[in-house]
Parts: C-alpha cells; structure tokens; sequence
C-alpha cells in the first residue's frame, strides 16, 4: 500500500516536471504541419500517463510538434488489451504504425524517438 502510494506519488511529479521543462516545438508551415498531421493518422502511442519513458517519447512528440493519438493502456481496457493482443506484450511506451501491409508494433522509448526523428524531423528547407 505504501510502496503504491510512493510509486503514485513520483509518478505525478514526473509529469508536473515535464510540464513545467516542457521543450519548445519546431514550427512548420502550415501546409508541412498539415502533412505531418494526415500522416500521423496511421500512428498511435499506447503509453501510460506516469511512466518515465512515456514520459520521454511525449516530450519529444511535443517537441517535434506531432500531435499524435495517445492510448492509456493503463487506465482504458481496450487499448490495454490491443497492445497485449496485437502488439504481442504489455510494454509502454510503444507506437503503433499502421500500414496497408499490416501493422508495425515499435517498442523501447529510443526506438520510438530515433523513427520519429527520422520521418518528422526538421525539413531540409528548413535549415537553410
């Protein structure tokens, strides 16, 4: 009861430190956000609310201005259970990428950032 309390506890303020350190996001036009946004409809993150690495791929979700699905699979059944079924484990965090050839189940926070960062990061034309 007490290590549950504690572990709760330092939960809430994981996120209250990531909200008050949040990083500044990237700016697109608005045609790029637009683009990114239609292709973010094949992506999900099932992730729980506390969980420090979760907590480490939203911050980069925030920063990369990806505003993407989020699923709790701590608190929503359905999501728990697609990310056990199909995913294959109960491990957060992990992005769903859907696809025409089936679906993609990428798990491990770094992972999650380094793909991100690949298909989102800054354009080209950008840093000119």
């Amino acid at each position: 009861m007490l290590l549950k309390a504690l572990r709760n506890g330092l939960g809430q303020l994981i996120v209250l430190g990531d909200a008050a350190t949040r990083p500044k996001p990237i700016e697109r036009s608005n045609e790029a956000q637009a683009r990114v946004e239609s292709e973010l409809a094949e992506l999900s993150l099932y992730q729980f609310q506390a969980c420090p690495f979760c907590v480490k791929v939203r911050r980069s979700l925030h920063r990369l201005n990806l505003p993407m699905a989020l699923r709790d699979a701590a608190r929503d059944p359905t999501h728990r259970a697609d990310l056990e079924q199909q995913g294959g484990e109960l491990k957060v965090p992990c992005l769903r990428i859907a696809s025409d050839d089936g679906d993609r189940w990428l798990y491990e926070s770094d992972d999650i950032i380094a793909y991100l960062e690949a298909r989102f990061g800054a354009e080209p034309s950008a840093a000119a």
